[in-house]
């Protein structure tokens, strides 16, 4: 038997909490992140798609043009966000004739970060009534 034969154990009970540990915490934070962020895109574009069907019907009835309804879209927006991300929040929606933006955020807590508690994560999504349908075959 060699001198040599305990050296592997002590080289791991060195670098087990120095580099592999904090890799495995980065590697629980990302995927924590990405997961809420693509919840939040999701539910960001539901948000607008949904506030995107919200038509003013009185201005449809009087001119003829496809416009959508501010209030009733901004409180679609907000309910569905609501919904989907009970989390997240509506920084602002924007409401320009038939099309409709929706900028939301959300903090994420990140369980094992040293550096950094929280995150703040942000979505865009926009959504446009138009007239007519699609019809593929």
């Amino acid at each position: 038997m060699s001198r040599q034969s305990g050296q592997v154990l002590a080289f791991f009970a060195l670098v087990l909490p120095i580099v592999l540990l904090p890799v495995a915490a980065y590697a629980v934070d990302a995927t924590i992140v990405a997961g809420r962020a693509a919840g939040l895109q999701a539910a960001t574009a539901q948000a607008a798609e949904t506030a995107a069907q919200q038509l003013n019907v009185g201005v449809l009835r009087s001119t003829g043009a496809l416009t959508l309804d501010l209030p009733a879209a901004t409180l679609v927006a907000a309910r569905t966000l609501a919904e989907e991300e009970p989390a997240a929040s509506i920084d602002s929606s924007t409401v320009t004739g038939a099309s409709v933006t929706v900028v939301t955020s959300e903090r994420v807590t990140l369980p094992f970060s040293i550096l950094a508690r929280t995150v703040t994560l942000q979505a865009r999504a926009a959504a446009r009534l138009v007239p007519g349908y699609d019809s593929r075959t």
